[in-house]
């Protein structure tokens, strides 16, 4: 039975190869296959290049996905008082620059204009009889001082014309008196009438009669000359009087500039009572109805500018190290799913965090380390956006090109 069983086993065994078998089963796969070993090289070496481009391509490029459209929305108000008679756009309407957007009732300021206008034609008749005045006084007052010296130089000549009749009325005084006390001594005497005697008597008292007459004469004389002397005084105020009629002159002109000022501010309100669009845009928001009373600054409705929208991109710290102002920059838009040209316009001037309404203080034992981001002003190129579909808020993939 062992015999047996060992020829059984011996038959089942293989006979051992020859050499030239066990040396082609000793080679490898791309021993045997040198074409596939070709393949796996230029497979890695693809790979490579494929990896080095790559890296190339990622290397010049910062994305960030914390991005989104920014524009510039005007809060549109009155600057009148005013009720609303009319509202002339809808909600999310597209309005022109210069376009009416709502009217106030103008009657108060067309009644405000008509009397400021009326008050500027008061001051400029005003003003006009003010310069009229200004050669007349100046006119005037120069005769009223030549008038004035020559009154004074007549008045002084007076005095001394008066004081030389008391001159001549004290002698003749003197002589008559002498001559009437030799008249008395002679009446006494009897060597002349009682007649010739009282006619003396009477010539004394002429003459007494007319030294007082020449003394108020020369009393008068220089009453005329102190006269004289304070109209020559006021006369010399000439200057001051010419200088007061064109102050007033000034005042008046002034004056006229104030209310044409009033004139221009009436006008003004009038144009204000109109409220129009500052811009091309989107008016929303909408807050003023027909008849309502509004104030000034009150806010009516909002315009979004789409002639000027922008990217607020939210890049890291760690982004920006080869990030500068003007490179290229790719902004994909998630709402249409397309890709529109910009470059870099400009840096935040801090971190996002800093203008939070809450910024973090990290002065602090629980200081954790974050990485800030920092906005950048990513702007679109020229006819990029002219359907004006793009809106503020929406959300974009902004990519830099570094280099």
């Amino acid at each position: 039975m062992n015999s047996q069983t060992a020829e059984r086993e011996a038959l089942k065994t293989p006979a051992p190869p020859p050499d030239d078998e066990n040396a082609e089963n000793g080679r490898s796969y791309f021993q045997k296959n040198p074409r596939a070993r070709i393949a796996l090289i230029v497979v890695l070496l693809a790979l490579a290049v494929a990896a080095f481009i790559a890296w190339r391509y990622l290397s010049v490029r910062e994305t960030t996905d914390d991005a989104q459209i920014d524009g510039h929305i005007t809060p549109i108000s009155a600057r009148v008082n005013g009720t609303v008679v009319s509202v002339d756009f809808q909600d999310n309407q597209y309005v022109q620059a210069g376009q009416v957007l709502a009217q106030l009732d103008p009657k108060d300021f067309e009644v405000a204009l008509e009397r400021a206008r009326a008050d500027l034609a008061e001051a400029e008749a005003a003003a006009q009889g003010a310069q009229t005045n200004v050669p007349v006084v100046n006119i005037s007052t120069s005769g009223q001082l030549d008038m004035a010296q020559a009154a004074l130089a007549a008045a002084q000549k007076d005095v001394d014309a008066a004081r030389a009749r008391v001159r001549e009325a004290e002698a003749n005084y003197t002589k008559i008196s002498k001559d009437l006390e030799r008249m008395q001594m002679l009446v006494q005497k009897d060597e002349v009438s009682r007649q010739q005697y009282d006619a003396a008597v009477a010539g004394e008292a002429s003459a007494r009669a007319a030294v007082d007459s020449a003394h108020a004469n020369v009393a008068s004389a220089e009453s005329r000359v102190q006269q004289a002397q304070a109209a020559l005084q006021t006369a010399r105020t000439a200057p001051q009087q010419v200088a007061m009629t064109k102050s007033r002159f000034s005042s008046a002109q002034a004056n006229v500039l104030l209310k044409k000022a009033a004139v221009q501010q009436a006008e003004l309100n009038l144009q204000y009572a109109t409220v129009r669009a500052p811009a091309n845009g989107i008016v929303s928001k909408r807050s003023v109805e027909v008849g309502q009373v509004v104030g000034a600054g009150q806010p009516l409705v909002a315009l979004v500018n789409l002639d000027d929208v922008y990217v607020t991109a939210n890049f890291k710290e760690t982004q920006l190290k080869n990030m500068a102002v003007g490179q290229e920059a790719q902004i994909k838009v998630d709402a249409y799913d397309r890709e529109l040209r910009g470059h870099v316009e400009s840096f935040g001037g801090a971190t996002g965090a800093r203008f939070s309404l809450l910024p973090p203080e990290n002065a602090t034992g629980n200081y954790v380390k974050v990485v800030q981001r920092i906005p950048v002003k990513i702007v679109f190129e020229k006819g990029e956006d002219s359907e004006h579909k793009l809106r503020p808020g929406m959300s974009v993939e902004p990519t830099v090109m570094t280099k």
